[in-house]
């Protein structure tokens, strides 16, 4: 049943079990230590959830306690090296690697058109320049839709490219990849409610559970993945009492995107976080004015390079 249309730029994105927490150094799966970076370092305390100092490093096992101990967690989108550090330092548990940087970097017009190689060169990037935050990175389109093997083939390569996690979309018709990543010891996050490689069967960005019908299947989908073993499940484009409800119903956490306050965590597309995408969706907060900060640092150089007051004596050599 088609839910109520949302009105989404073309570029949006798709933002995708603790016993298989595998996040700590080289395991089977031959990933490699990563190459140590220098920044900003992070206090640690003796807690051991999410919104406060927080431990050195955020595995799974942490945002499963915040849920427990009802303390919302963040994450952010993140496809390069400075954003991710930016995105640390702030503090921000959890950064995905969403096939939305095809649209928000590439410039698709799709997340169908990123490519499992687009996956493995910007979670790379990220898992090469944070060492805090969990590094979960989406499955592409047409890289686990026609069964286990194919799914497991391409998970493992992007936890050899850094992932800690990967994300998927759909309910309990994909289960049996579900089960064939985590029996392989690679931590999987689902996806429910608008589900954007489906963006064309669900007739565009759509609020979905809005009736009875689907909100029990959205319900019984969730509840469908975590018996297949995914540790947290993304709601997207769900009203705010039916994503409380699988909220309640779950014991893995939710992470809620235009799924109302009750979510155990929040994520959004970094670029519209800080107001670079000018996208002003109803669920959608800027934090910032980015895109107007960058277009008034571009038009003074662009002046100042005009008059020759740039470079001036004191950035030249003699």
């Amino acid at each position: 049943m088609q839910g109520t249309r949302v009105a989404y730029p073309r570029r949006w994105w798709r933002p995708s079990c603790p016993r298989h927490d595998r996040s700590a150094g080289d395991d089977r799966l031959g990933r490699h230590p990563r190459r140590p970076v220098h920044r900003q370092e992070h206090p640690v305390s003796t807690e051991s959830t999410p919104g406060t100092a927080g431990p050195a490093k955020i595995r799974l096992r942490h945002l499963q306690l915040a849920k427990q101990q009802g303390r919302p967690f963040s994450m952010l989108t993140a496809y390069d090296q400075f954003s991710a550090q930016a995105f640390e330092a702030a503090g921000v548990e959890v950064l995905l690697v969403g096939d939305s940087v095809g649209t928000t970097v590439l410039g698709h017009t799709s997340t169908t058109s990123t490519t499992h190689q687009d996956m493995l060169t910007f979670t790379g990037a990220v898992a090469r320049s944070v060492t805090r935050p969990l590094v979960v990175a989406d499955l592409a389109f047409g890289t686990y839709e026609s069964g286990p093997a194919e799914a497991l083939r391409h998970g493992v390569e992007l936890v050899r490219a850094g992932a800690e996690a990967v994300k998927l979309e759909g309910g309990a018709e994909i289960t049996a990849q579900v089960r064939a990543l985590v029996d392989a010891g690679i931590p999987v996050l689902g996806h429910l409610g608008f589900t954007p490689q489906s963006v064309n069967s669900l007739s565009g960005h759509r609020i979905q559970g809005r009736d009875e019908a689907s909100a029990r299947k959205l319900r019984e989908d969730a509840l469908a993945l975590q018996a297949a073993g995914a540790s947290a499940i993304v709601l997207e484009l769900v009203p705010a009492a039916v994503a409380a409800e699988v909220t309640a119903a779950l014991d893995v956490p939710t992470i809620g995107i235009g799924a109302g306050p009750r979510c155990d965590g929040q994520v959004l597309v970094w670029q519209d976080m800080a107001g670079l995408s000018g996208f002003r969706g109803k669920f959608v907060k800027a934090f910032a004015d980015l895109r107007g900060q960058l277009e008034q640092a571009a038009r003074e150089y662009r002046a100042e390079v005009g008059e020759r007051a740039y470079p001036g004596p004191e950035h030249s050599f003699d």
